[in-house]
């Protein structure tokens, strides 16, 4: 399928969403006036909907879709929770479990649904779904298959497939056992040689212990092996013998319907067993099972506790890194300079690994979305043109994991409020075509995403009006806010302006979940909106890295570390240049006028009044805004290690962090983009 490249996401997520509804159903079994747990299985299951609709199982969603229409009733107090809503809405959560694992096989993830679709229609019409009549379909896509040997009693959709196939073409089902002489030295060789064998008369289907164990010996002397050939038992023992240090060769028919022998299944029998009919070809059979291996070998997940841990005993590896470099410059030792100088280099290739490990380009989250747009715009008879820019911004895999779901909702809400139809664009003099970009970029210690269109904008008068009718203000506070304040309004819990629920939105549930994930990173997020022109939606993250390139710098006797990625350049400018401008100093730099700001009154830093000549001053830039810092000496660039202030020193004005440099000094860390704001 197209979206191989997304499979292991969508897999490794879903598995953790069905977790969660798993245990969140079990509290509310416990706790049936626990709307918080309804609202929790409420947005896995839509977030697991969207997940699925925009990777192409169909059936998948519409499982999930139902499962939302109870979960909305549950959650408006339209519907009280009983043990046997419970219990259906855990056959779901199972029936989603297997057509997941069946996706994990190489499925398709494809399931008859519908017996749990008439339980939950039946819920939401509040009659009892015990009523409905119908069969439940299997929760997993796995099928029981006896074996002689009891090698192959677990046989996925793809391999029964084979053998059916296998059956309608007079083809044989092998089982076959080989057993290796005692003396047989290279045992990985002889398998080669069987397997060798094998391919020239038929296909191999699976092989106990796997063909990788094998390959490295993990086996004592014998191996099972499932063929389809044309070939008879006997003749395909024959082959096999010939090959060197084979002690015994059993072959016997393999019948994975129960039945007592190949020869006397029927086409009429077979469909009395219930044998599915597969029209697809061995080639796109070959094609799926190898997009399963690369699904399941390729990478690791690895808890991200560890590599914090990882990350924090290098941070502190680095701190006595930069204390040895300042020892060994003041005790000028050859020897000992030269070994810290190769510590500084292997370190330095330790630092690339560990944060290469944890940082991922954006591109994994936006690469998601044109398929996500295409079908939406569909669904919503809308024609959108989508942009994306900054898809190479790399981001910490800690905020990589958790941005995802906000910018779905954020995308499916631009495009279901904010751009209209082509006929209301037409008849208001624009383009048929919208327009959605979507834009990342590394601003100073931030990484900036942002979403706009150039639909119809936010319409103040009705965001008042719904915002009193939920109660979230009043009308004497209505009058007093301002069009940002009101716009922040659709941000609160439950808030929709949709007139109509439908599979993008209007259940009230995205927007809120957007701000709280963004401000559980350390994040915020800010709506700009012009009626009939557009929206801009613009989430601020701070830099997770611990580890940061800077400019150290002084101002009187403290020390001040700039961010390297914000700095444009270093200058010395002369007194003479510094002109005024609305009461403010300004700079001419580059044909631009650029404000100074200095940083001794910024932080109030004691200083003696003194008229300087030249002034040290760094260019730092935010988007298309500069600023010219001034401090007083420039000290060099150093890498450094971001630590937190704390909870009591966290919002202190333009400043980010701290660090402990060689010399056992603090430094704070200026925060660029505060000070140009």
């Amino acid at each position: 399928m197209e979206n191989n490249e997304y499979l292991e996401v969508f897999i490794e997520e879903s598995k953790e969403h069905i977790q969660s509804l798993n245990d969140q159903l079990l509290i509310l079994e416990k706790e049936p006036e626990n709307m918080g747990t309804v609202g929790e299985i409420f947005r896995s299951a839509h977030t697991l909907k969207g997940m699925a609709a925009t990777m192409g199982y169909q059936d998948l969603a519409d499982l999930t879709h139902k499962m939302e229409n109870v979960l909305d009733l549950v959650r408006n107090d339209q519907l009280k929770i009983t043990t046997a809503i419970i219990d259906v809405i855990f056959q779901a959560v199972d029936q989603l479990e297997g057509m997941v694992l069946d996706i994990v096989d190489g499925g398709d993830g494809s399931s008859d649904v519908q017996g749990l679709v008439n339980k939950l229609q039946a819920i939401e019409s509040k009659e009892d779904p015990e009523s409905i009549n119908t069969q439940e379909a299997p929760t997993t896509n796995e099928k029981t298959s006896p074996s002689i040997y009891g090698h192959f009693n677990q046989l996925d959709q793809f391999e029964t497939a084979i053998l059916d196939q296998s059956l309608e073409s007079s083809h044989y089902n092998l089982e076959i056992k080989v057993k290796l002489n005692e003396n047989c030295l290279l045992k990985a060789a002889r398998v080669y040689m069987v397997f060798e064998v094998l391919e020239q008369v038929g296909e191999v289907i699976k092989s106990d212990p796997s063909v990788q164990e094998l390959e490295e010996e993990n086996f004592e002397l014998e191996f099972h092996v499932l063929l389809v050939t044309k070939d008879t038992p006997e003749e395909v023992k024959k082959k096999i013998l010939k090959v060197s240090e084979i002690e015994e060769v059993t072959v016997s028919v393999f019948d994975h319907h129960k039945q007592e022998s190949i020869s006397s299944t029927t086409e009429s029998e077979a469909e009395d067993a219930g044998i599915e009919n597969r029209t697809e070809n061995k080639q796109q059979t070959d094609n799926k099972k190898k997009t399963t291996k690369a699904v399941t070998s390729k990478t690791i997940r690895v808890n991200i506790d560890r590599l914090d841990g990882l990350m924090n005993l290098f941070e502190e590896l680095v701190i006595d890194r930069g204390r040895l470099e300042q020892i060994s410059s003041s005790l000028k030792h050859a020897e000992l300079q030269e070994t810290v100088e190769r510590m500084t280099r292997i370190s330095g290739d330790l630092q690339n690994i560990i944060l290469n490990m944890r940082m991922v380009p954006i591109e994994q989250v936006f690469n998601r979305f044109p398929r996500m747009v295409r079908q939406l715009s569909k669904d919503l008879g809308k024609k959108i043109n989508l942009e994306i820019v900054g898809a190479e911004t790399e981001l910490d895999r800690t905020v990589i994991d958790e941005i995802g779901d906000p910018l779905v909702h954020l995308i499916r809400n631009a495009l279901d409020h904010g751009v209209e139809t082509p006929e209301n664009r037409k008849a208001n003099g624009k383009n048929e075509e919208g327009h959605l970009l979507l834009k990342a970029y590394h601003s100073g210690n931030h990484v900036f995403i942002e979403i706009s269109d150039d639909g119809a904008g936010i319409n103040r008068d009705k965001v008042v009006s719904k915002a009193i009718a939920n109660k979230v203000i009043t009308d004497e506070e209505a009058s007093q806010l301002s069009d940002k304040q009101v716009y922040q309004l659709i941000m609160s819990s439950g808030f929709s302006t949709a007139d109509v629920i439908s599979d993008v939105s209007g259940r009230g549930v995205g927007l809120d979940v957007v701000k709280n994930t963004i401000e559980s990173l350390g994040g915020s997020i800010t709506i700009e909106s012009e009626e009939g022109k557009g929206s801009l939606f613009s989430i601020q993250l701070p830099l997770t890295l611990s580890i940061i390139s800077v400019l150290l710098v002084e101002v009187e006797k403290e020390k001040y570390a700039v961010p390297l990625s914000s700095i444009i350049e270093t200058a010395i400018i002369n007194k003479n240049d510094i002109l005024n401008a609305h009461n403010k100093k300004v700079i001419d730099f580059r044909g631009k006028v650029v404000p100074l700001i200095d940083l001794k009154n910024v932080f109030e830093v004691p200083t003696e009044e003194e008229d300087d000549e030249l002034y040290s001053v760094v260019i730092i830039r935010k988007g298309d805004k500069m600023a010219g810092l001034v401090v007083d000496t420039f000290i060099g660039q150093q890498e450094i290690v971001l630590k937190s202030l704390g909870d009591y020193l966290g919002n202190v004005f333009a400043i980010s962090g701290a660090t402990i440099l060689g010399d056992g000094q603090v430094a704070l860390i200026v925060d660029t983009n505060t000070l140009i704001n």
